[in-house]
């Protein structure tokens, strides 16, 4: 998928010019991460670009379920909603969904694709490129277990550079 067909659908999603420059940023960052043969550069990119997709709809965490569900509406390929619907810090378990009034399912990342993008999406605030320090910091609120996912995260995507 072309990068004007991802902004595009980003627009008519609703999404702001904002939104639109983050998730260009988070898959310039992604990207970097995505040399090795093994990984899809084309679902990273579109991927990364189109993680944000159900900001259009809302800006708190059910932007990711509505993302995905966008997506599909759309007959977008189910990896790229996965990547949509998993990009959440580091991803979020089923009780974690609950918790947070999602709909009760696993959204953890599974594949090296879905990774990429939420470790890149996890160093991109606004468009700015953040440490992994940073992040960790911005992160204390959340439960123990949730910043070490996302320290973990960092470990395995990094090696891909």
């Amino acid at each position: 998928m072309r990068e004007q067909d991802c902004i595009a659908l980003l627009r008519h999603a609703g999404c702001s010019e904002g939104v639109i420059a983050h998730c260009r940023a988070v898959r310039d960052l992604a990207l970097t991460y995505a040399s090795n043969p093994i990984v899809d550069r084309d679902l990273v990119e579109a991927g990364a670009l189109l993680h944000d997709i159900g900001r259009g709809v809302t800006h708190d965490l059910h932007h990711a379920e509505a993302g995905g569900a966008i997506c599909r509406s759309l007959g977008l390929d189910d990896a790229v909603a996965a990547i949509v619907e998993r990009h959440i810090g580091a991803g979020l378990t089923t009780d974690e969904c609950s918790i947070l009034n999602l709909t009760p399912c696993d959204c953890m990342p599974r594949t090296l694709e879905e990774k990429i993008v939420a470790h890149a999406d996890n160093l991109v605030k606004g468009t700015r490129i953040i440490t992994l320090e940073e992040r960790l910091v911005r992160a204390i609120a959340l439960p123990r277990r949730q910043r070490k996912r996302i320290y973990r995260l960092a470990l395995e995507v990094e090696l891909l550079r």
